[in-house]
């Protein structure tokens, strides 16, 4: 391909698996203590675009974000990954799931959130796609009850569906509102998926179910990039690669498959992967362009988008950060 490619043009060519000038890339990471307002996190974010010249954008909010209007508290206590520890559970017995019930997203951290990513997409342009965070109902069921969800959906699970309908409309209007805000689409993470916390027919009948009607109202909004996300190991991978959107992002340098494996066995599905989430932060700066080169050779560089498996380490140097981004940015004809 000889006609240089804007970069909203790569990024959707790449989705739909067709040739490119090279492959788009972006990397996330937390921004503690700059995410808990709309004006810091969209900063942080412009700032993070700024240096590293990213093909697309997802929007790191909080990872509870999506449980403190129902009242979860935490703090940054220095996690190397950014994240925050939680000081309250607003669920702490069954009769507490009574307390989860429609919150607006006109106010509160939801419309932070949302702002936030109004925000940001003004900063970066049009030509940059964002995401916005999403997290499936049943995560934030477990978030709000540090997992208790897990032994109530077995034990009351009349009182978590009615609960996961509540948390799913929530979901739907953070959803929808920020693809209004400007939002080319979502980074929708699952965290339960798997045989570790849950069976398969407990994730059809309490997960899936839930994560398709969100994903179903996303695309309803205009939703054009929907990455689905696969957390953890002995995931229910064919499940979720199965899910309406337009690529899947997973740890597929730490737990696989890897990419030319997932390529082979759903051909449809575009790969947001290739890079160690962890490993980056303690590579020298070949070794990650070695890792990022052997992803484009593994794929030819077709449906391939270069992301971390999941989030990367706040203390990541800034050379690996721009290691990768160059050999993403090298001509292909020099590989």
């Amino acid at each position: 391909m000889s006609e240089q490619l804007s970069t909203r043009e790569r990024v959707m060519l790449s989705l739909a698996g067709e040739e490119v000038d090279r492959p788009p890339i972006s990397l996330w990471q937390h921004f503690p203590n700059r995410d808990q307002s709309a004006d810091d996190l969209a900063a942080a974010t412009a700032e993070w675009q700024a240096m590293l010249e990213l093909d697309f954008i997802k929007l790191m909010p909080p990872g509870d974000y999506a449980t403190i209007d129902w009242g979860l508290t935490s703090e940054y206590r220095g996690a190397r990954g950014g994240t925050r520890d939680t000081t309250h559970y607003p669920i702490q017995s069954v009769e507490d799931w009574a307390s989860i019930n429609r919150v607006g997203v006109r106010d509160g951290i939801n419309a932070e959130v949302i702002r936030a990513c109004s925000l940001t997409c003004a900063a970066v342009g049009d030509d940059v796609p964002v995401l916005q965070t999403i997290f499936s109902p049943l995560t934030i069921a477990a978030k709000l009850s540090n997992n208790l969800v897990i032994e109530h959906l077995r034990t009351h699970p009349d009182v978590i569906h009615e609960a996961l309908h509540v948390i799913r409309d929530v979901t739907i209007d953070v959803s929808r509102m920020s693809i209004r805000a400007g939002a080319s689409g979502v980074f929708f993470a699952s965290q339960l998926a798997t045989t570790d916390l849950v069976t398969e027919q407990e994730y059809l009948d309490f997960g899936a179910n839930y994560d398709l009607e969100v994903l179903e109202e996303t695309e309803d909004a205009g939703s054009q990039f929907t990455l689905i996300h696969i957390h953890g190991r002995n995931t229910f991978f064919h499940l979720l690669a199965g899910y309406p959107g337009n690529a899947l992002n997973w740890h597929d340098r730490r737990v696989g498959p890897d990419i030319a494996s997932m390529q082979r066995i759903y051909p449809d599905c575009a790969a947001v992967a290739g890079i160690d989430e962890q490993g980056i932060a303690t590579m020298t700066p070949d070794e990650v362009r070695a890792q990022v080169l052997e992803s484009r050779v593994a794929t030819g560089d077709r449906g391939l988008l270069l992301g971390p498996g999941c989030v990367i380490l706040t203390a990541t140097p800034q050379e690996n950060l721009r290691a990768a981004v160059e050999a993403a940015k090298q001509p292909r004809a020099n590989l």
